[in-house]
């Protein structure tokens, strides 16, 4: 593993180990916190309670299944089977990428494909984040466009198969997956009765269970989109048995021409979005449904729609709350998510 990429991934984990925990005991007999690396991102897990070192235990090795499962860099893993497959033939696969993919589809139909799974061709062309990142040529972009569409994912619910139905598609679950591993990892929680703890998956998702050790909500540094420093927050969101989502165009990315190009794109455009949006961060109520699926899914979605169809999407779903950071360093927040937020760094300034 290249050693700044695991350098980053720690000091990512740091970050939200001081904030999350203060006022709370980690080391009491009934807790227990372990970190590992999987899904392209250092996971950290923690629970209290009788049983937690068996739930922290079993998610890590439920994380390490569903990246096997859900990984393009993976060849036996069934997003490569089905990619590989594309065009060709349905690839019968796990019940867990097959919620992820039936959910993605439903969610590009909502969205009228601002959210669109099969952006994979698109992700792969232009390989933001490894050494072979570059811009391409408007022709290149045009003919990826050709296999990017929603529309073209086939499903086969009687016995989960997937198929593509153009040769050269691909799917990406990389704005799913972690939010997926939060919804299987709080049921391994409950079957094991715990009550407090934090589901930790690298900052992008994550989810608040019950209250810290001091009986008060889980409190999240939210990351200052252009600054580096791991002490310099946007703000702090406290949550409490909630999914918490962030997107940001400073994950991955690279300069050229004064010109940012980032990992989060537009599967109408086939480039990196540009829709006056720096970062974002949702959070879920953990009675919905998929709380973590969605709150990963949603940070792109209102990434790729920008700050006012964003708002409008999030005002329109129950239990969600969210918030939107303007290139122009312009606050967008759902009144429930200003309740719960503080410490605004000067940098930025909310809304009228």
């Amino acid at each position: 593993m290249d050693l700044k990429r695991y350098a980053r991934y720690i000091s990512v984990a740091a970050l939200l180990i001081v904030l999350s925990c203060s006022g709370c005991a980690l080391h009491s007999e009934q807790s227990y916190d372990k970190s590992a690396i999987a899904m392209d991102t250092t996971v950290q897990l923690r629970a209290e309670g009788k049983e937690a070192k068996e739930a922290v235990e079993e998610g890590l090795t439920r994380i390490q299944e569903i990246d096997k499962l859900a990984s393009a860099q993976n060849p036996d893993s069934d997003v490569s089977r089905i990619n590989a497959a594309a065009g060709h033939e349905y690839v019968q696969v796990d019940p867990g990428i097959y919620e992820m993919i039936a959910l993605s589809k439903d969610y590009s139909v909502k969205t009228n494909g601002a959210w669109d799974i099969t952006v994979g061709v698109i992700t792969n062309l232009w390989d933001i984040g490894n050494d072979g990142q570059h811009i391409p040529s408007d022709a290149e972009i045009a003919a990826a466009l050709e296999k990017v569409n929603y529309k073209d994912i086939l499903l086969r619910p009687e016995d989960h198969s997937v198929m593509l139905a153009k040769e050269g598609m691909s799917i990406d679950l990389g704005g799913i997956a972690k939010g997926y591993a939060v919804d299987e990892i709080r049921k391994i929680y409950e079957a094991h009765h715990i009550e407090s703890g934090l589901i930790n998956m690298g900052a992008s998702s994550m989810y608040a269970v019950g209250k810290t050790s001091k009986g008060k909500p889980w409190n999240i540094g939210i990351r200052h989109p252009r600054n580096d420093d791991a002490n310099t927050y946007l703000g702090i969101i406290a949550i409490e048995n909630q999914a918490l989502g962030t997107s940001g165009d400073y994950e991955r990315y690279f300069i050229q021409d004064g010109v940012r190009y980032h990992h989060i794109f537009d599967p109408r455009t086939g480039r990196p979005s540009r829709s006056g949006v720096m970062s974002d961060s949702v959070v879920i109520d953990g009675s919905v449904p998929h709380a973590g699926m969605l709150s990963d899914m949603f940070t792109t979605i209102i990434f790729v729609l920008g700050p006012e169809k964003g708002m409008d999407f999030l005002n329109g779903q129950a239990g969600i709350e969210g918030e939107i950071t303007g290139e122009d360093n312009t606050l967008y927040m759902t009144s429930g998510f200003k309740k719960h937020f503080s410490d605004m760094n000067s940098d930025f300034h909310l809304a009228q």
